[in-house]
């Protein structure tokens, strides 16, 4: 039996196997309302065979935004759009569905991707960006606002409405970004966050706003809703954010009712040197369930599904999450079934494409 295919329970939340797909930033919403792209794109790898798929990282303010085409829950307008989706695929596909509720921080108002992904300036239609000190992500963006106690109470006020609309659109997790360099990474982080309050200097005080912000959301929701966080385990830079202080960050987060950490690294300094290969975060996936407990999700270059299927089989995470892999091939879960000899969901209307090879591949 795979291991990759067998069932996980994440809290309450039962998944028919231990694949994830990602949140997978799309730029392509319109002032934060999802758009017919959203219902396509999550339409299809609703209907992928995954065992969870999360809606990409969603600002919970407008400065909050990577970009202009950021997604967004911070007004009805917002709320309304992501619920025609969410209603959408529900008529099709009974895939749990999380959203990572996020805000990049000094790391915001930049280009999309595909126009450059260059800082925005106000002149076309950028916005200034905050953070917990006045550092710039490098020497081409502007500063960012020292974020005040006022701006840290809108904040902690932003991320429990967006949590609140969350659980009215229906979804079962919740994942807190606190990765990649964005906001809740740079008061962890001792690169970016210089602040002298009790948000600065010790470990415990660069971890006091992000877990501040956990607990909002956890008690803005229901406890048959998972809330997680996900993490940079390392910011590759001598000095900076590393394994040791994300497995301290966890305990904390466990203390405090986390469902789950999806352990990831790097995104907040240009100096980082991260050695890719395949698989290259999963270790630090695998000492933080060894030292917490928590149930872990394995990302970064797992593309096969063999490697997949040692990362769980071989207790070194409990899910593993695919992001590239699933937009290059969005049935991956059916290919890695047939490959390991498991099965997968599938809608109906495509039981009949079963290949007679894989004739036990498909759940009837």
């Amino acid at each position: 039996m795979s291991k990759l295919f067998s069932t996980f329970k994440l809290g309450n939340l039962e998944l028919s196997n231990r694949i994830v797909i990602s949140p997978m930033c799309q730029y392509s919403a319109e002032y934060g309302q999802a758009s017919d792209w959203h219902l396509i794109h999550l339409g299809q790898m609703a209907l992928s065979g995954a065992g969870l798929m999360f809606i990409e990282a969603t600002a919970v303010n407008p400065t909050g935004r990577i970009s202009a085409g950021d997604l967004g829950l911070w007004s009805d307008q917002t709320e309304a759009a992501l619920a025609r989706v969410i209603k959408t695929i529900r008529l099709y596909s009974a895939m749990p569905i999380g959203i990572q509720l996020a805000h990049a921080g000094r790391k915001a108002s930049v280009q999309l991707p595909w126009q450059g992904g260059q800082p925005l300036l106000s002149e076309r239609g950028g916005w200034q960006t905050v953070a917990p000190s006045a550092l710039p992500f490098n020497e081409a963006t502007q500063p960012p606002l020292a974020l005040d106690e006022i701006g840290l109470q809108h904040l902690r006020n932003d991320f429990l409405s967006a949590a609140q609309r969350a659980h009215s659109l229906g979804v079962e997790a919740i994942e807190l970004h606190a990765a990649h360099g964005y906001l809740l990474h740079q008061f962890l982080s001792p690169l970016s966050n210089y602040r002298t309050d009790q948000y600065g200097g010790s470990l415990d005080n660069r971890m006091r706003f992000p877990l501040e912000i956990f607990d909002v959301i956890r008690d803005a929701v229901p406890d048959n809703v998972q809330v997680g966080v996900r993490i940079s385990a390392t910011d590759w830079v001598q000095g900076g954010w590393d394994i040791k202080q994300s497995v301290i960050f966890s305990k904390e987060l466990q203390k405090r009712g986390c469902g789950f950490i999806d352990v990831s690294s790097g995104g907040l300094s240009p100096l980082q040197q991260i050695p890719l290969e395949p698989g290259y975060q999963v270790p630090f996936a695998e000492i933080i369930r060894r030292e917490t407990g928590l149930s872990t999700i394995a990302v970064g270059l797992i593309t096969d599904p063999e490697h997949a299927e040692k990362i769980i089989s071989t207790e070194q995470a409990d899910m593993v999450a695919l992001a590239r892999g699933m937009l290059f091939n969005p049935r991956w879960p059916w290919h890695a079934a047939a490959k390991l000899g498991a099965q997968v969901d599938v809608p109906k209307q495509y039981l009949r494409s079963q290949p007679r090879e894989f004739i036990n591949l498909f759940k009837q």
